[in-house]
């Protein structure tokens, strides 16, 4: 497929089961992609949509988070779909700043809520 991308996908906190939820009403059009997740999102998606390939890095606070940041810092990330929980405390919340500074220094397209993932679906970005 020409237009693949390398689609990473996050979630803090509670909003795992809404990125899962995402992925499973947009999986006919992520199917075609390459999806990153870090581990304990991964692994939340793969029960969520088991017909989805996707590759997984370590859990976000032992270093998964950082892993997706270095393949955004080397251009290995196309697009970045990150659910943060703004209503919990945030333990990583270093983690949650230093990808979001990263998505904006090299212009990558990033996504924070349902809402403004569902955008970049209608928008023809995927296809591209």
């Amino acid at each position: 497929m020409s237009g693949q991308k390398r689609i990473a996908l996050i979630a803090h906190d509670r909003k795992k089961d809404d990125l899962a939820d995402w992925v499973e009403a947009h999986k006919a059009v992520l199917a075609g992609h390459v999806i990153i997740c870090t581990a304990t999102t991964g692994g939340r998606i793969m029960e969520k949509v088991p017909s989805l390939t996707v590759k997984t890095t370590k859990s976000g606070p032992l270093g998964g988070d950082q892993q997706i940041g270095g393949m955004i810092a080397e251009g290995d990330i196309d697009l970045l779909i990150f659910f943060t929980d703004p209503l919990s405390p945030h333990p990583h919340d270093v983690d949650v700043k230093a990808l979001t500074r990263l998505a904006t220094v090299y212009d990558l397209p990033m996504a924070n809520s349902p809402a403004t993932a569902n955008l970049i679906v209608a928008s023809g970005f995927l296809n591209q």
